[in-house]
């Protein structure tokens, strides 16, 4: 597979990225009977900041996103989208690699959550996020900086 660039998201992006959301999100949300086909692109846009969000794109195609925004020494990993036509590629591995490698990032607790039964949830294992809470919908995880990252192989 090529390689990927990553670029700053845009308010343009917004749309794109909202449908990108409903797209990922739909079998999850659907066997926990919580999609909503309305609901699922609100609750990207009420909380997409463009200044705190990468674009992944392969040869000019939008294939993914993330968000990492800073908050009270921490931060809060969300957004984090790829086209189910370019997972299982490593790109989710690649990319939190990425994020979490960076010097801003490093020694700071990163938090997420997840939807419950997320095959997500084990990429997230894999780079030492555990559960700190969960309910009937999300699992909350984070990870305070270990140094360690994962192998891209």
């Amino acid at each position: 597979m090529d390689e990927f660039k990553i670029r700053q998201a845009t308010r343009e992006d917004q749309e794109q990225l909202a449908n990108l959301r409903a797209l990922v999100l739909y079998d999850d949300l659907t066997r926990l009977g919580r999609y909503d086909e309305i609901r699922v692109r609100e609750r990207f846009r009420n909380t997409f900041q463009p200044e705190h969000t990468q674009v992944l794109e392969l040869e000019d195609t939008l294939i993914g996103c993330v968000s990492l925004k800073p908050g009270d020494g921490e931060f809060l990993l969300e957004h984090f989208y790829i086209d189910p036509d370019y997972q299982g590629r490593k790109l989710g591995t690649k990319v939190l690699n990425m994020l979490l490698e960076q010097e801003s990032v490093k020694g700071r607790r990163v938090t997420l959550n997840v939807l419950q039964g997320s095959p997500a949830k084990r990429l997230y294992e894999r780079f030492g996020f555990a559960v700190d809470d969960e309910d009937e919908v999300d699992v909350f995880m984070s990870r305070d900086y270990q140094g360690i990252g994962i192998s891209n192989s």
